[in-house]
């Protein structure tokens, strides 16, 4: 049994009255697991054993289930490859309120605090075609993360950034949808992180409020007209959660907006605009809120004339025999770094770039180094690679573990080739045939240890 403090006690006895009884049982109790499958990448159900069978779906989203147990998901190949991504079921919620705000339209999306990736990673199954994600985190490390689980999720449609909310705010009108999982008192992980119960405190609550007050200016003035603001936490704290989704409502003259569902136990939050609750002891998950704003005013993006030109890169003849065509796509060159983005999205990327650190864009097709060409570990993990183009071996389950720690593996290939390992037809990375060996060609800085946990919320 996890030691809350006491005057958290008293603020959620308060607010929830008969059910507070039932809400401290339910912290008391194990977290439920979660994961999140990766519809571009397909993995074989029988690969996945610790997922309950279909009733364990999580209700509001079609890609989530619940585990039966907690496995060591490092030592699953899947989970590298991105088959699936370890998150939260009440904050797959989010979903919900991109399918009603998207609404099939492409569009560009912020996700301004994005590390270390669940919501990005979600987003992106969501996107309609001809769309653009762009996940930020402002601290490095941590952005270093968004950007290796979203290499793993494989998509070419998302760019990470690593900027301070303010220099996007220079982006006026750019983003149709704006998520905003602000930095919070973090409550709701109570019983998943003592850590957080040790150092909660009323200061540390209202530090955040103000916090969350200073991000939101930027990322409305971010949005597009007739845009959508969604404001979500992981705490059970008024003042951080409906004050501020208030405070912002009339801050900037914004309309309401609501996410339509019919799943029980999401609760009605304590406002008089619409936004939603979770509570442990109601839904299979932990605490989260939720709530959005529609922006009705302002002046729509437009792009600098001067900046609307992209420079023609030509990708060498042995990437061109990776990537195939790559029809839709702009190749572009950051330092000796190849990649290709989508073309309607190139320009606008391009103007991203001069206001904050573009980390990753599009899929980084490899390294030009002495006119030798490499290619990235990025391209093995691209959910479109052509794999009829590509020389792949498929590797048992120790393979892929002695793969994924760096250690040298053993198959026959072809003198000179690049060759794709596979797990369970899941891309994990690249091997280089010289000689009478391997070279191993996981990202170091990636390679798995015993003693690893997952890099996931």
């Amino acid at each position: 049994m996890i030691s809350l403090p006491p005057a958290f006690v008293r603020r959620v006895t308060g607010l929830l009255k008969d059910e507070a009884g039932a809400f401290f049982e339910a912290l008391g109790q194990p977290a439920p697991v979660s994961a999140r499958l990766n519809p571009r990448k397909p993995v074989p159900r029988e690969a996945l054993p610790f997922l309950d069978p279909p009733d364990g779906r999580v209700p509001w989203c079609e890609q989530g289930f619940y585990a039966r147990e907690r496995p060591v998901f490092t030592l699953d190949p899947a989970l590298h490859a991105g088959g699936y991504y370890v998150q939260e079921a009440s904050s797959m919620f989010v979903g919900q309120a991109l399918r009603r705000f998207l609404d099939g339209r492409p569009a560009r999306v912020l996700d301004l605090c994005a590390a270390p990736g669940g919501k990005s990673t979600l987003g992106l199954g969501l996107l309609p075609g001809g769309s653009l994600w762009v996940a930020n985190e402002v601290i490095r490390p941590r952005a270093a993360v968004l950007k290796e689980n979203l290499v793993k999720w494989g998509s070419d449609r998302a760019v990470v950034t690593c900027g301070d909310p303010a220099r996007l705010a220079s982006l006026a009108g750019a983003f149709d949808v704006v998520l905003v999982d602000a930095p919070c008192s973090g409550e709701g992980m109570f019983r998943k992180d003592a850590r957080a119960a040790r150092e909660w405190g009323e200061a540390l609550a209202r530090a955040c409020e103000e916090r969350q007050k200073r991000l939101l200016p930027a990322a409305w003035e971010c949005l597009a007209p007739g845009g959508y603001l969604v404001y979500s936490t992981c705490t059970y704290n008024p003042g951080e959660n409906e004050r501020v989704l208030e405070w912002a409502a009339r801050q900037f003259h914004a309309d309401p907006a609501g996410i339509p569902h019919d799943f029980a136990g999401i609760t009605p939050g304590d406002s008089p605009l619409p936004c939603y609750r979770f509570y442990p002891h109601k839904t299979r998950g932990e605490g989260f809120f939720i709530g959005a704003l529609r922006k009705r005013d302002g002046l729509p993006f437009s792009l600098p004339a001067r900046e609307a030109r992209v420079p023609r890169v030509a990708l060498p003849p042995a990437a061109r025999a990776l990537v195939g065509e790559a029809g839709g796509y702009t190749p572009y060159l950051a330092g000796e770094t190849l990649g290709i983005i989508p073309s309607p999205h190139a320009a606008f990327v391009q103007h991203l770039g001069s206001r904050v650190g573009l980390l990753y864009r599009g899929v980084e097709i490899g390294e030009t180094a002495g006119g030798k060409f490499r290619p990235s570990h990025a391209l093995a993990l691209w959910d479109a690679l052509p794999r009829e183009g590509t020389r792949a071996r498929e590797v048992d389950l120790p393979t892929a573990l002695r793969y994924l720690r760096k250690e040298e593996i053993r198959f026959d290939a072809p003198p000179g080739e690049w060759v794709l390992v596979t797990y369970r037809s899941l891309a994990l990375g690249w091997v280089k045939a010289v000689g009478n060996r391997l070279n191993n060609y996981y990202p170091k800085e990636w390679r798995v240890r015993m003693d690893d946990a997952p890099r996931v919320v």
